[in-house]
C-alpha cells in the first residue's frame, strides 16, 4: 500500500485555503494547516473526524524566513515527508495609487510574494532530496490583467507568476512541478461583503455570469497535485474573465 502523501497549505484556516485542505483530506492526504496565529484545535479535530486522516496545525508568519523553515521542519518531523506545498496565504490593502502608502505596498508584497518565496525555498531541500514534489502558488487574475485600486496586490500576484515559472524551470529535473492558480471572483467572505448591485455588475463582466466557489479552486489544486507532466503553468479559475 502506498504511503499517504502530505500536503501543507498556508493560510488554510478559512476560505479558499480551508477548502483546499478539506478537498485534499477527502482524497486521503495527510494535512498540515497553517495560519499566522495558532490553528484552532476544534478545526483540526473537525477535519480529522470528517475525513479520517492525520491533521496538524503549524502557525507562523510566512513573511519571516525563520518561521517558514520551522513550519517545514515541523511538518517533516511529524509526517516524515512533504509532498505538496500550496502557497495560499495572502492579504490585501486596496487603495488608489495616489492614496497608497509605502507600508500599504510593502506589507502586501511581504506576505504575498516574499512569503511565497520563503516557503518555496524552505520546501525545496526536502523535495529535491526525495526527487518529487508539487508546488502550487495562488496568484490572481489581478496579477494577470491588473486591477484599479490594487496596484500592490496585482504587483505581488504578477510576481508570483514570474516566481512560479522560474522555479518550474529550475526544479523540473528533480521531479518537482511548480504551477500557479489565478482565481477570479470567488464566493468568499471578501466578496460576500459587496452589495448586491456591485455583485451583479461584476457578474456581467464574467462570461459564465457567476462567481466561482472555493471548491472550484480546490479541485484545480488537486489536479495540479496529481499531474506529473504539467509545470510552469497559470490556470485561471475565473469563469472566463481574463481570457
Amino acid at each position: 500500500m502506498d504511503k499517504p502523501k502530505t500536503a501543507l497549505i498556508t493560510g488554510s484556516t478559512r476560505g479558499i485555503g480551508l477548502a483546499i485542505a478539506e478537498h485534499f483530506a477527502a482524497q486521503g492526504f495527510q494535512i498540515a494547516l497553517n495560519g499566522s496565529r495558532e490553528v484552532p484545535q476544534e478545526l483540526i479535530q473537525e477535519i480529522k473526524n470528517n475525513y479520517q486522516v492525520p491533521v496538524i496545525g503549524v502557525s507562523g508568519n510566512i513573511a519571516e524566513a525563520d518561521d517558514c523553515k520551522r513550519i517545514i521542519a515541523e511538518v517533516i518531523e511529524t509526517f516524515g515527508t512533504l509532498d505538496i506545498l500550496v502557497n495560499n496565504a495572502g492579504i490585501t490593502r486596496d487603495k488608489l495609487m495616489l492614496r497608497m502608502t509605502t507600508e500599504d505596498f510593502q506589507s502586501v508584497l511581504d506576505i504575498n510574494l516574499t512569503g511565497t518565496f520563503n516557503m518555496i525555498r524552505s520546501a525545496l531541500k526536502p523535495m529535491i532530496k526525495q526527487r518529487a514534489g508539487r508546488i502550487i502558488n495562488l496568484s490572481s487574475v489581478s496579477g494577470v490583467s491588473g486591477n484599479a485600486g490594487q496596484s500592490n496586490y496585482a504587483a505581488s500576484k504578477a510576481g508570483v507568476i514570474g516566481l512560479t515559472k522560474s522555479v518550474a524551470r529550475e526544479v523540473a529535473k528533480c521531479g518537482i512541478t511548480c504551477n500557479a492558480i489565478a482565481p477570479g471572483f470567488i464566493d468568499t467572505k471578501m466578496t460576500q461583503k459587496l452589495s448586491e448591485k456591485v455583485k451583479e455588475q461584476l457578474k456581467q463582466q464574467i462570461p459564465l455570469q457567476s462567481f466561482g466557489t472555493p471548491q472550484d479552486v480546490a479541485k484545480t489544486a488537486l489536479y495540479l497535485a496529481e499531474s506529473p507532466y504539467v509545470t510552469g503553468q497559470v490556470l485561471c479559475v475565473d469563469g472566463g474573465l481574463v481570457m
